[in-house]
């Protein structure tokens, strides 16, 4: 009854969560004055719901989920898979945000499970991520606003890539203090989100200054430095990694302007230099070792990787300085351009996968 999810039933999974971003950077061009499909416009103010918790809570749940290896803790990514697919079919928002909220309950306890199976430092750090993700949620189903409540989806996503390369790292970064470090520099975003309830520019002053001392710690110590000189895989990697945390530190600089009220500091400039320069460089840098281990699907690594990497790091440059520039055309084109590197990431990954079957094929036909 407990035993794990084969592979072929978490296939449904990972495609609600796939709808939940397509649409949700569909949503976000909308709100560029781009013109989507009708679907996309209606979900418009709907676009960080689709990202963060739809997409990123299904993901991230069903990779927790395979950890664990028992049926119970699947809930968690289907919840919140069928939450952002509800919300896209025109449901009322609070039920689709009640599958949300309900689905990051299941993912934290998820995450408890995971701590008394290993009390180690980074799962107590994915644990805080996994805290940030529910209190998030449980504000948005209270009626707060996004723009409220954003803070602790973004504690959710850095403290969940932070944990993850602690973990990577655990054969390398052996000294405790460092690793304990990690671990109370992950617990000032959190501190932050708390506080901004009730002064915001305090709060967002913590915030920062957390997410600057994380992007700090994993520059300085992170594997990623080592793995840099491999080839292949482990280099491409690394240099997602490493191109990373480069924009965790920059955003970090512009939410801290935000906080001290410099009026050159574009909001857009600061939300999308972490969600998309550090949060996506990590999605690229990790697909090809978490996919095949949450699909058991083959993906070769190909140097084309480096195409939607690289586009990535430009498209964002151009939206980043359109943002604190107050050019509205080189943000909206940076946004567009955004968009074409989600979608050329996919298609090379699809196209991976097709290469890993047809070599799988082909060897098995030579072998017969």
């Amino acid at each position: 009854m407990w035993s794990d999810l084969k592979p072929v039933y978490r296939y449904p999974i990972l495609i609600l969560g796939m709808l939940s971003l397509v649409i949700g950077t569909l949503a976000g061009l909308a709100r560029l004055g781009s013109l989507v499909p009708e679907i996309a416009l209606q979900q418009a103010a709907q676009h960080g719901v689709l990202m963060i918790p739809a997409f990123f809570g299904t993901v991230i749940g069903l990779e927790r989920a395979v950890a664990i290896g028992q049926r119970w803790a699947y809930a968690a990514p289907l919840l919140t898979g069928v939450g952002g697919v509800v919300l896209l079919l025109g449901a009322p928002p609070a039920m689709a945000i009640a599958l949300l909220t309900f689905g990051s309950l299941v993912f934290l306890i998820a995450s408890i499970k995971v701590l008394r199976i290993q009390q180690a430092v980074h799962n107590w750090i994915l644990l805080g991520g996994a805290s940030g993700l529910f209190i998030g949620n449980l504000l948005l189903l209270n009626g707060q606003a996004v723009s409220q409540l954003l803070y602790w989806w973004i504690a959710f996503l850095v403290l969940t890539i932070a944990g993850e390369r602690l973990e990577l790292s655990r054969l390398v970064i052996r000294d405790p203090r460092k690793r304990l470090g990690l671990a109370l520099l992950s617990a000032i975003p959190l501190a932050g989100a708390a506080i901004g309830t009730l002064s915001p520019s305090i709060g967002l002053l913590l915030f920062a200054l957390g997410l600057a001392g994380i992007g700090v710690w994993l520059l300085l110590f992170d594997i990623a430095r080592r793995t840099v000189r491999l080839d292949g895989l482990t280099r491409f990697t690394a240099v997602c990694m490493l191109a990373g945390y480069g924009w965790l530190l920059l955003s970090a600089l512009l939410f801290l302007g935000l906080a001290l009220g410099e009026s050159g500091v574009g909001r857009d400039a600061a939300l999308h230099a972490i969600f998309l320069g550090f949060v996506f460089s990590m999605v690229i840098g990790h697909a090809l070792i978490i996919f095949p281990a949450v699909t058991r699907l083959k993906i070769p690594y190909s140097p084309l990787f480096y195409l939607p990497l690289l586009l990535l790091q430009l498209s964002l440059l151009l939206r980043v300085a359109g943002g604190l520039g107050g050019h509205a055309g080189l943000l909206i084109h940076g946004g567009h351009l955004n968009a074409l590197t989600l979608g050329l990431f996919i298609l090379t990954l699809v196209g991976s996968i097709l290469r890993g079957q047809w070599g799988r094929r082909g060897r098995r036909v030579a072998g017969s």
